[in-house]
């Protein structure tokens, strides 16, 4: 783990929330005769971590696709930074991609090359850097991220899953973007390794001020990060908000979904100020039965 810089951030307070980065309004998408997303609404504000949720098929990874331009939205709007991205010109959107960062599922890293390349590669494609200097931000990357300089050698193939996650952020972080995405970023880890991971993006959320909007079905992983969690049914978002309030809301999803055994267990770790607004089937004991 990133222990240097997790022990200086400890006591440091969480960004502040300030003003929206993010704003889709009246979202449709399709795919052919396929309907994904309908009148959806959904936004984001500086110093957030949140949390989309949904069942398989919801769209919950095509919504972050079109806010991030590699897909159109069918109709409505999206702002990025105080932009509609439908109408920017080219040089605007690639500064607006610097000022982001993805993690993929599973990494995504380039099989074909080393970890340095790996994290170097956006920074090139920028322009030409000196090699030195190059050399000392891939180095300044894997360091944040809690990895030895001496895995920049290295091919993904050797590497363990955490490994390459970590890998996969230190490259989302190379060009020092402010809003960070990260699709299923736990899946796959064992649960210490996932531990370890949610505690390294509380540490980055902290040290760099960051945005982040992640896709993720993983309880604990929610409960641990989120400032708000987006619920998409219906083929919109049903509610945005904190997990204690999102997990009131009475939708057959939001009930399946918070309210069953492994639910309840997530949602009870919950500070005692937040867990005192959990809807009474969400205090049950995690082993019983609960009718939902």
């Amino acid at each position: 783990m990133t222990a240097p810089l997790s022990a200086a951030v400890r006591n440091r307070p969480p960004p502040v929330i300030a003003e929206r980065v993010i704003e889709v309004r009246d979202l449709t998408k399709r795919y052919g005769p396929m309907i994904v997303h309908e009148h959806l609404d959904f936004e984001v504000r500086r110093g957030e971590i949140v949390s989309v949720v949904g069942g398989s098929g919801s769209g919950k990874t095509s919504l972050i696709r079109q806010i991030l331009g590699l897909e159109a939205p069918t109709s409505g709007t999206i702002e990025v930074f105080g932009r509609d991205t439908s109408t920017i010109d080219e040089a605007t959107v690639r500064v607006m991609r610097s000022r982001m960062g993805m993690l993929f599922q599973q990494g995504a890293l380039f099989s074909s090359m080393s970890v340095f390349d790996n994290i170097a590669q956006p920074i090139r494609e920028l322009g030409r850097v000196p090699a030195p200097l190059l050399q000392d931000i891939v180095m300044l990357k894997l360091e944040m991220v809690g990895l030895p300089c001496k895995h920049a050698s290295k091919m993904p193939a050797a590497l363990s899953g955490g490994m390459i996650k970590r890998v996969g952020i230190a490259r989302a972080l190379a060009l020092e973007p402010e809003l960070l995405f990260l699709d299923e970023p736990t899946a796959g880890l064992d649960p210490q390794a996932s531990e370890d991971f949610v505690e390294l993006i509380a540490t980055l959320h902290r040290a760099l001020d960051l945005t982040v909007v992640m896709v993720t079905h993983d309880l604990d992983t929610m409960t641990a990060l989120s400032t708000r969690v987006a619920v998409i049914a219906d083929r919109r978002v049903l509610v945005a908000a904190p997990i204690e309030d999102a997990a009131a809301v009475d939708h057959p999803f939001i009930r399946e979904f918070f309210l069953g055994r492994r639910g309840r267990r997530a949602l009870q770790a919950l500070p005692p100020e937040r867990r005192a607004r959990l809807p009474a089937a969400a205090l049950a004991s995690a082993s019983a039965e609960v009718q939902i």
